[in-house]
C-alpha cells in the first residue's frame, strides 16, 4: 500500500430526489479533488435516498443513468467514487448496492451480503465479497450491517483488502453512533489489520426518516486517524499512513502488536462458524 488520502461524506439523501442527490455528489467530487484525495465514499443508498418500501419504485440496473453520472465525476475529477444505491437487478430483484466508479471508466459494485430484519421483505442479499484492486491499494466494501459479521472483515482482509470502507445508512434513533462504531468496527480493523473508513447519511429523507451522520476513519490498530460527528453535511479527507499496515502485513514487525493475526489461524478449529443449526 501507498500514501492515499481518502475522502468520506455524509450527506442528507432526499427521498426519491435523484437528481439532487447527483447534484450533491458531484459538489462532494469536486470538493474532494480540491483536497487532492484518490477515492471518496458516499453513504449507504445515498443516490436514491434510503427507503425500504420505495425500493422497488425507485431502483435503477447498473449500469444505469447515474452510474452513467458517477463514471463521468470520476474521471472529471480523477478519483475513484463509492456511492450507494438500491439496484435494480434481472428478475426485478432489487439490491443495497455500493458501485465504485473508476477514473479509467470501470465500473464495479458490491452488493450487500447482510440484510437487516426490517430490509429482508423488501431486498434481495448479495452473495460475493469482491476486493477492488488498483496500482496503489486495494480496497473492499461492506455496507451497515455487514460489519456486525467477523467474518466478512476477515475475508475481505485475506483476500488482500486494505481498506474496508463501511457506508451506513444508520437511522436517528442510534444516538450514539460514534460510540457504537467505536466498540465494533475498532474490532474489525486490529482484528484484521485494515483500514475502516465509515459514513453515514445524515439530516431527513423528506418523508420523516432522520440519520444521525457520522464518519470515521479507524487505522489497523483500532485508533482513530481522524473523524466528525458534527452531525451536519460535509466532507472528511485524511491521508493513510502505509507504514504500519505495510509492517504488519510483510511481517516485518519485532513485536507482538505487529502481528498480522489472521496468518496464525487454525481453521481446523472453526468448522461450527458454517453451521446452521445452533
Amino acid at each position: 500500500m501507498e500514501h492515499i488520502r481518502v475522502g468520506l461524506v455524509q450527506m442528507e439523501a432526499r427521498l426519491g430526489d435523484i437528481a439532487c442527490n447527483l447534484a450533491k455528489i458531484r459538489r462532494f467530487a469536486a470538493e474532494a479533488r480540491l483536497q487532492r484525495a484518490d477515492i471518496v465514499c458516499f453513504p449507504e443508498m445515498c443516490i436514491q435516498g434510503y427507503s425500504r418500501p420505495r425500493a422497488q419504485e425507485l431502483a435503477e440496473p447498473v449500469p444505469g443513468s447515474s452510474t452513467t453520472v458517477l463514471s463521468q465525476l470520476a474521471r472529471e475529477n480523477g478519483l475513484i467514487i463509492i456511492a450507494g444505491m438500491a439496484e435494480k437487478s434481472a428478475g426485478d430483484r432489487i439490491y443495497i448496492t455500493q458501485v465504485a466508479a473508476f477514473p479509467d471508466g470501470t465500473l464495479t459494485k458490491y452488493r450487500k451480503t447482510h440484510l437487516g430484519k426490517s430490509e429482508m421483505p423488501y431486498f434481495s442479499a448479495g452473495n460475493e465479497l469482491p476486493v477492488f484492486n488498483t496500482p496503489r491499494f486495494n480496497f473492499g466494501v461492506a455496507i451497515c450491517w455487514d460489519l456486525h459479521f467477523p467474518e466478512v472483515s476477515a475475508i475481505l482482509s485475506m483476500r488482500g483488502s486494505e481498506i474496508i470502507f463501511a457506508p451506513h445508512a444508520s437511522p436517528a434513533i442510534v444516538s450514539d453512533r460514534r460510540g457504537s462504531w467505536l466498540k465494533y468496527l475498532a474490532a474489525r480493523a486490529y482484528d484484521n489489520s485494515v483500514f475502516v473508513a465509515a459514513c453515514n447519511l445524515v439530516g431527513e429523507n423528506g418523508e420523516g426518516q432522520g440519520f444521525c451522520g457520522g464518519t470515521l476513519i479507524l487505522d489497523p490498530r483500532g485508533n482513530v486517524v481522524a473523524e466528525d460527528f458534527a452531525g451536519s453535511e460535509g466532507l472528511l479527507v485524511a491521508e493513510l499512513d502505509p507504514n504500519l499496515i505495510n509492517t504488519i502485513r510483510r511481517q516485518q514487525g519485532k513485536t507482538m502488536r505487529d502481528t498480522f493475526f489472521l496468518k496464525a489461524r487454525r481453521p481446523e478449529l472453526y468448522s461450527d462458524l458454517v453451521r446452521r443449526d445452533f
